[in-house]
C-alpha cells in the first residue's frame, strides 16, 4: 500500500466533484496516473493496461499509468476520443504555503506547527490546468460528435489486400546526412530502410511516390504470397536422376563463434541422404518470412549447384554474339579445373575462373550443365563488359594475358 498514491487518491476524489467530465491525469513522478473510471477509459482509448491497486483501509480502485515522456503522444489520442482532459501537477511544500498563506516562508513557525499537529495534511496538492489547445480541439470535437471519424486512406493497397500507410521519408537524429523510408502495412511498422540520395531527392521532388518507394525497399511485402501449405508438405524438386524430396528446411542463426559466418542467418536443408547450410541473403530472407517463395524455389536457389539441378543452371545464359567454340574448360598445372572464353579478334579472351567441384559435378557427371551455362556463370560480366566496349581497346590486354 502506497501512502503517497493514497493521498492523491484522495485529492483525485475531490477534484473529480469540480471536473466531473474530465479525466484527471496526475505526474507522480515519472509518470502520469489515472484512477478509477478514468483510469479504465484512458486504457481503453490508449490501449494500455488498467490494473487494481489497494490503498488505505483497504479501499481498491483501478489505475492506470504511463511515462511522462508519453504526453505527447498520449494527450491528442485522449481528446481525438472526445475526452476532456486535465493535468494535475503536485506542487512542492513551499510553494504549496505560498498559495495557501499568501506569505513568504520563514516570516513565522506558524506552518512548521501546523505540520506537526496534521501529518495528514501534509500531501502535496495538486493544481489542475487543462492544455491551451484543448478548448479548439474540444470545440471541434463537439461539432463532429455526430460524424463517424474516417480511417485513413491508404497509400497504396497490396496484390494480397493489405493497406500501406503512413509511408514517409525521415532523417536520422544521430547522423543528419542519413535518410530512412519507412511505412505501416494494416497497422504494422515497417523496419526503417536506409534510402539511396538520388531516391530521396526523387521523393522530395515528387518524382519518386509511395508505392515506387515500397517496390524498391520493400518488394517482398508488395509480392504474391504462396500458399501456406507449401511451408507444411515435403517439396518435391526434379534432379538429373528423377524427383528429389525436401525432407527438412528452416532458417537459423549461427551460434559457433570459431566460425567466420558467426550471427549471421543461414537457410537449413535436408534433401534425401544431402545435409546442407549456407549463408541466407537478405532477399531471400524476407522471401522467406514474407512466405512469397517456396521452400522449393529457395532449395533451388541456394543448393541448386550441390543438388545438381538442372533448373539451376537454366538461368545463365551467354549474350548473343558470343561463339560457343570459344569457351575453354581444362585443367591447369594444379589439376583445377577452369573456364575462359576466347572472344574472338578484337575482343580478346577473358580472365580464367576457377570452377567449383558441385558445377564440374554437374557439367561432367550429372550432364544437368552444359559448357554455355557455366561460362555464363562463371564469366557472365565480365563478357557482358567486353562486349560493350569498342573493338580492340582490349586486343594489346588479351595479348599480355
Amino acid at each position: 500500500m502506497d501512502k503517497e498514491l493514497s493521498g492523491i487518491l484522495r485529492q483525485h476524489d475531490e477534484m473529480k466533484r469540480k471536473h466531473p467530465d474530465a479525466i484527471l491525469l496526475f505526474r507522480v513522478k515519472n509518470t502520469y496516473m489515472t484512477f478509477k473510471d478514468d483510469a479504465v477509459k484512458s486504457a481503453e482509448i490508449l490501449g494500455i493496461a488498467a490494473s487494481d491497486r489497494q490503498f488505505e483501509k483497504g479501499q481498491i480502485a483501478k489505475t492506470a499509468s504511463f511515462p511522462h515522456e508519453a504526453l505527447d503522444t498520449f494527450l491528442p489520442k485522449l481528446v481525438r476520443a472526445g475526452m476532456r482532459v486535465a493535468i494535475c501537477e503536485q506542487l512542492d511544500n513551499s510553494r504549496q504555503k505560498k498559495v495557501e498563506n499568501n506569505i513568504p516562508p520563514n516570516n513565522n513557525d506558524m506552518p512548521r506547527k501546523k505540520k506537526e499537529e496534521s501529518p495528514k495534511e501534509e500531501q502535496p496538492k495538486v493544481q489542475a490546468k487543462e492544455p491551451k489547445a484543448e478548448a479548439k480541439t474540444e470545440a471541434k470535437a463537439e461539432k463532429s460528435e455526430q460524424q463517424e471519424r474516417k480511417p485513413r486512406e491508404p497509400q497504396m493497397v497490396t496484390v494480397n489486400g493489405e493497406k500501406v500507410t503512413h509511408g514517409h521519408a525521415y532523417q536520422s537524429k544521430t547522423n543528419p546526412e542519413d535518410w530512412f523510408f519507412t511505412a505501416k502495412i494494416d497497422g504494422q511498422q515497417l523496419k526503417p530502410q536506409k534510402m539511396d540520395p538520388a531516391d530521396l531527392a526523387a521523393y522530395q521532388s515528387k518524382e519518386m511516390t509511395v508505392p515506387q518507394l515500397m517496390e524498391k525497399y520493400y518488394p517482398t511485402k508488395l509480392m504474391q504470397r504462396v500458399p501456406e501449405v507449401a511451408y507444411q508438405v515435403p517439396n518435391v524438386l526434379s534432379g538429373p536422376g528423377g524427383n528429389m524430396t525436401i525432407d527438412k528446411f528452416n532458417v537459423y542463426k549461427e551460434t559457433d563463434e570459431t566460425r567466420a559466418d558467426y550471427g549471421k542467418y543461414k537457410f537449413y536443408a535436408q534433401v534425401g541422404d544431402k545435409k546442407m547450410s549456407t549463408t541466407a541473403s537478405r532477399e531471400d530472407l524476407n522471401a522467406y518470412f514474407d512466405r512469397v517463395a517456396t521452400p522449393a524455389q529457395l532449395v533451388e536457389r541456394n543448393f541448386g549447384a550441390r543438388l545438381h539441378l538442372p533448373s539451376h543452371y537454366e538461368q545463365f545464359r551467354l549474350p548473343e554474339g558470343v561463339d560457343p567454340k570459344g569457351i575453354r574448360v581444362g585443367k591447369d598445372k594444379e589439376g583445377k579445373w577452369g573456364v575462359s572464353v576466347d572472344l574472338g579478334e578484337g575482343r580478346g579472351r577473358t580472365s580464367r575462373q576457377e570452377i567449383s567441384f558441385d558445377d564440374g559435378y554437374s557439367l561432367f557427371k550429372t550432364k544437368s550443365a552444359s559448357r554455355e551455362q557455366i561460362a555464363a556463370k562463371y564469366l557472365g560480366q565480365e563478357i557482358s563488359a567486353k562486349l560493350a566496349q569498342p573493338l580492340g581497346m582490349e586486343k594489346s590486354a588479351s595479348m599480355k594475358m
